[in-house]
């Protein structure tokens, strides 16, 4: 489903945009007029505009991939998973060098992590750019077949948009997840 589309069986980010302006609007219309049904109405639009849009950038991570509030799922790239496994082992050598005194285990051990690490960034990047390929070529595809009023074609795009929007929110749920690490490392 596109970004465009509001069918009430999928959050969609813009239509919560067009709906958080209109209640604004309307609210400060009923601001103004002194009308408290329309500020309420305005009021309650922006609510459900932001649960919209919440619901929209929803997504769970799963072992090997992404589901997301549309329904799809989207496989993680091999290097996410690899670079992860590295960083796991390289991790334990290092301490297990440590413990025993094995400089030679302790530093393959990082360098091991720091491949992981580099790996794992590496496929989270190819994730992240194709899943926003894949946003806009089923974007495109849907309103180009809706248009010519092929069914089969627009589900078909549709589905490429909400795998690709899937795709691109797993990638940014391990980002943001290694950032706040990151930062409570510091």
């Amino acid at each position: 489903m596109s970004d465009t589309t509001n069918n009430n069986t999928k959050p969609s980010t813009l239509q919560s945009y067009v709906d958080s302006a209109t209640g604004a609007v309307q609210n400060a219309i009923g601001n103004l007029t002194g009308n408290t049904g329309d500020q309420a109405k305005g009021q309650t639009r922006q609510e459900k505009a932001d649960a919209e849009y919440n619901a929209s950038q929803a997504a769970a991570k799963l072992p090997g991939g992404t589901i997301s509030s549309t329904g799809a799922f989207a496989k993680d790239d091999p290097n996410r998973t690899e670079g992860s496994w590295n960083q796991t082992v390289g991790a334990a050598k290092e301490t297990l060098g440590g413990l025993v005194g094995n400089e030679s285990l302790k530093q393959s051990g990082r360098e091991q992590n720091l491949e992981g690490q580099q790996q794992e960034a590496k496929g989270q990047i190819r994730d992240y750019s194709h899943g926003l390929g894949d946003r806009a070529q089923g974007t495109v595809g849907s309103a180009v077949a809706g248009l010519t009023g092929d069914k089969e074609g627009q589900i078909h795009y549709e589905q490429l948009h909400d795998k690709g929007k899937t795709q691109q929110r797993g990638a940014e749920v391990d980002i943001q997840k290694q950032a706040e690490a990151k930062e409570a490392n510091y």
